[in-house]
């Protein structure tokens, strides 16, 4: 049964690949789209879809966007800075619900569904892990096609916004953990690199991906010294040859990693699970045993985290002491330098939109651009996402039928 489910998927993919011998190629006439931005109501959710700049691309390559009011104030960008770009603000939220695509960065709660309109186009976040049922159902009921940002691929098969918010989370951790190693914060006193005379710092970094590699280049650059560990010696081959220079690198093997963190000032949690939940990998134990006052931050907090003793905080109360060592389990760490995300957002969103634009539409994209349609959760009110279908007993289809089908 399942394999003549895949036959089917596979025959459906052809035929939308296949040309058609009965028509004839011709341009496509180019879409003005109409864009609203949404001023962002999830908790400590600071960044914004678009900054002016990509704002002022799209509208003067003829799209209308409108912003509600102080949608960017959280990024560090006023409604001036919008209208000068070409934008119109508006102060009510029902206007923005009154464009073709809605463009958010956090998933819609129940509110703005009922603002959107009949067969709306949301691009935003899936978070599979908090998806709730009666949201979907509700977008269903609205014909709503959506795509997920955070399941869009590029042309090399990468998830560029994925990437990007990992490069800042890495790159941050380091940041985040030189100000709790200070005295300014109750710390022990010591700074991340060491100088002449005076050892630096020992960083563990867990996880050799996109946010263990840019905490380890951030860890590297202000002179500590770095080890990593993950489950796999390919993707620690793989740092070393992007980092280009050698560190101390392993696979995780208990006692090797209790070893090491004993010694540790600085644990860089960035583990990612492929079954959704991240792998926990420090037990209460090992953290027992580590220096007081050392520091853990838990990027993979939003996948529940690679220690046994971490617990979500928030950017007001961003940290906690068990046993003697300090915790920092803040899951949306980019929002920490919203301004910084907001314009790596924007571009990676903005020539998606031109894009949108240059073909004609929404419908016409996800049919010719195999990356963008892996981002489709749900095309005219129809779920194609299995996952989410499986996860919630929703039915679903393949994308891939429903376009062989029209």
């Amino acid at each position: 049964m399942h394999g003549s489910q895949e036959t089917m998927k596979a025959l459906a993919r052809e035929a939308i690949l296949t040309p058609k011998e009965e028509m004839l190629e011709i341009p496509r006439k180019r879409a003005n789209l109409f864009i609203g931005i949404p001023r962002e109501t999830a908790f400590q959710e600071h960044r914004v879809a678009l900054v002016p700049e990509a704002v002022q691309l799209l509208v003067s390559n003829g799209n209308r966007v409108v912003v509600e009011t102080n949608a960017g104030k959280e990024a560090r960008f006023d409604d001036r800075d919008y209208s000068e770009a070409g934008a119109e603000i508006a102060y009510d939220r029902q206007t923005v619900y009154q464009a073709d695509i809605i463009l958010k960065v956090a998933p819609p709660t129940d509110e703005e569904i009922g603002l959107m309109r009949q067969k709306q186009i949301l691009i935003s976040a899936l978070q599979l892990s908090v998806q709730p049922k009666d949201t979907l159902k509700k977008l269903m009921d609205k014909k709503v096609s959506a795509i997920a940002w955070d399941f869009i691929r590029d042309e090399t098969g990468v998830f560029p916004i994925v990437r990007a918010m990992s490069e800042i989370a890495g790159n941050t951790s380091m940041l985040i953990a030189a100000e709790y190693l200070s005295n300014m914060n109750d710390g022990p006193g010591l700074m991340l690199g060491g100088i002449s005379g005076v050892a630096p710092s020992e960083v563990v970094i867990l996880g050799a991906g996109t946010a263990g590699e840019f905490a380890a280049r951030g860890a590297l650059g202000l002179g500590a010294n770095v080890m990593v560990f993950d489950n796999t010696v390919y993707k620690l081959r793989r740092l070393q040859n992007d980092l280009g220079r050698r560190l101390f690198t392993s696979v995780i093997q208990p006692k090797v990693l209790e070893d090491a963190i004993m010694r540790a000032d600085v644990v860089v949690c960035a583990l990612r699970g492929r079954g959704g939940r991240t792998p926990c990998v420090l037990t209460e134990d090992m953290v027992r045993k580590m220096k007081n006052g050392a520091v853990i931050i838990d990027i993979s907090i939003d996948q529940g985290g690679c220690s046994e003793t971490s617990r979500v905080t928030t950017h007001t109360n961003p940290v906690y002491r068990e046993h003697g060592v300090i915790h920092y389990c803040v899951p949306n760490i980019a929002s920490r330098v919203s301004r910084t995300a907001s314009k790596a957002l924007s571009n990676i969103f903005a020539p998606i939109l031109l894009q949108i634009a240059d073909e004609g539409g929404c419908s016409n994209l996800i049919r010719k651009d195999e990356g963008f349609r892996h981002g489709v959760y749900m095309y005219n009110g129809t779920l194609t996402n299995e996952i989410l279908g499986l996860a919630f007993g929703l039915p679903y289809k393949d994308i891939h039928l429903l376009f062989a089908a029209m």
